[in-house]
């Protein structure tokens, strides 16, 4: 069985670093049924590709199998990436999968662009499986199908595929991602699944798999099945932190501030009225927190179909709580749906809606995650109309209780100022084929411009 996995990071070469393997040595790993061997084919400065072949002993293979059939003797595991693969990659790659490189600390956070081979992947629900695994984690996804016998072409196509996944990640990602999906995708092991296997799915999956739109199959099909582990494995992702016991959560820090001014409000009233100007009737509320957006929305007739989406299930089960769904007539709780989901990840439930808003939301985002961002909601979701609301960092100075130099919240990763909203939503609206408008939100000041500004991008 063969992995490759390709950069073109310049210097290339910095790939055995992040790897902890010196692409001019290769070097030979004791696997419990066969080896691994690692070595570079091409390292140069343009491009570096390291390989990872696993030789499986068959007759090592037979004796250690736990199944006493025929299958001990035929069968195809020594020929596909398998969970024999990801044994591997932990015992060869252990030290990169967990992010850390003492010689480049900082390019081990880097996402970097990575072509990952797999020369034959068992997929056990075909392409359009691998494909809703791999593409809602940002992967660029080609698949070539394999007859089940050459000779015998009428018999159809195997469930064994060649795949190249392209992507801007960083290495430990791609490693922590193959790990977990490539035994998901063949569903199978080669040992007993036990309890043990739940911190292992936990501690590789980590945050990617708790927004992963598909994580009841993945965690389901990792372990094998077994209700205990499963149940346990599902509690444990979503539990991020406790709900609160009265009804009303407390202010955050940016509420606080911009109180006086009442400036949620307007937030509110402006994307609404956005939408509706654009006739958006079924629009998704990304980031929805705990329903305000929501709450105004379900209010209006106009809308038909209103969805929220937020990465917290805590965060969701607030909005069920104070948008009173259990309470409301079954006509207009129809109309409303929460889902848990990221906004870096392609999300095919997100695709087909009229309108979304993105309301003081991408300030949160790491600024390497944008890309990301963009893609999700321009390029896979792409509504016709997007409302987004942010901060204008250059109205800061104008709020007596914020110190300078400070932003709104401690959460927030960035604060743009209005020519950096107009680059930043110019280079969107032409890279996805948009139109944008930008205006501002709240008292506009002559010198410092509006407290809130929106972009609202068209197709």
């Amino acid at each position: 069985m063969l992995l490759t996995i390709t950069t073109t990071h310049r210097p290339a070469t910095d790939l055995g670093y992040l790897l902890h393997k010196n692409p001019a040595k290769a070097q030979t790993f004791d696997l419990a049924v066969g080896k691994a061997h690692v070595f570079y084919p091409e390292a140069s400065e343009e491009r570096c590709t390291v390989a990872l072949v696993i030789d499986i002993n068959p007759v090592t293979l037979a004796r250690t199998s736990r199944r006493a059939s025929l299958r001990q003797y035929v069968n195809d595991r020594p020929y596909v990436a398998s969970s024999f693969m990801s044994t591997a990659l932990l015992k060869v790659f252990g030290t990169a999968m967990t992010g850390s490189s003492k010689d480049r600390p900082e390019l081990a956070a880097t996402p970097l662009p990575v072509v990952a081979r797999l020369a034959m992947l068992p997929c056990k629900g075909g392409e359009s499986l691998l494909r809703r695994l791999f593409e809602p984690l940002g992967y660029e996804v080609a698949a070539t199908p394999h007859l089940l016998d050459t000779r015998f072409p009428e018999w159809g196509e195997s469930d064994y595929l060649t795949v190249e996944l392209r992507a801007n990640v960083t290495v430990a990602d791609l490693l922590q991602h193959l790990y977990v999906l490539i035994p998901t995708l063949d569903d199978d092991k080669h040992y007993w699944v036990d309890r043990t296997e739940v911190d292992k799915l936990l501690n590789r999956g980590g945050e990617w798999l708790a927004r992963h739109p598909d994580r009841e199959l993945i965690v389901n099909r990792y372990l094998r099945g077994l209700r205990s582990l499963t149940s346990e494995a599902l509690q444990r992702l979503l539990e991020e932190e406790p709900t609160l016991a009265r009804e009303e959560t407390p202010e955050s820090p940016e509420e606080t501030i911009e109180k006086p001014l009442r400036l949620a409000d307007q937030r509110m009233a402006a994307v609404e009225r956005a939408l509706k100007t654009a006739g958006a009737k079924r629009v998704l509320d990304l980031g929805c927190g705990e329903g305000r957006l929501l709450r105004q929305l379900v209010a209006d007739s106009h809308f038909d179909e209103l969805v929220g989406v937020d990465a917290s299930m805590a965060v969701l089960n607030r909005a069920k709580e104070r948008l009173g769904l259990e309470r409301m007539p079954e006509a207009q709780r129809s109309r409303v749906r929460l889902l848990h989901g990221s906004l870096t990840y392609r999300d095919k439930r997100l695709t087909g809606f009229d309108g979304a808003a993105v309301v003081e939301v991408v300030e949160h985002l790491d600024p390497e995650r944008l890309n990301a961002f963009e893609r999700s909601v321009f390029e896979f979701a792409r509504p016709r109309v997007v409302a987004l609301t942010t901060p204008n960092a250059e109205y800061n100075v104008r709020f007596p209780s914020l110190p300078p130099a400070k932003f709104r919240h401690p959460d927030h990763r960035f604060e743009w100022r209005r020519e950096d909203l107009r680059r930043w939503a110019g280079a969107v609206s032409e890279r996805f084929g948009y139109a944008v408008s930008i205006e501002g939100v709240g008292p506009d000041d002559p010198q410092v411009g509006a407290p809130t500004q929106m972009a609202v991008f068209k197709l």
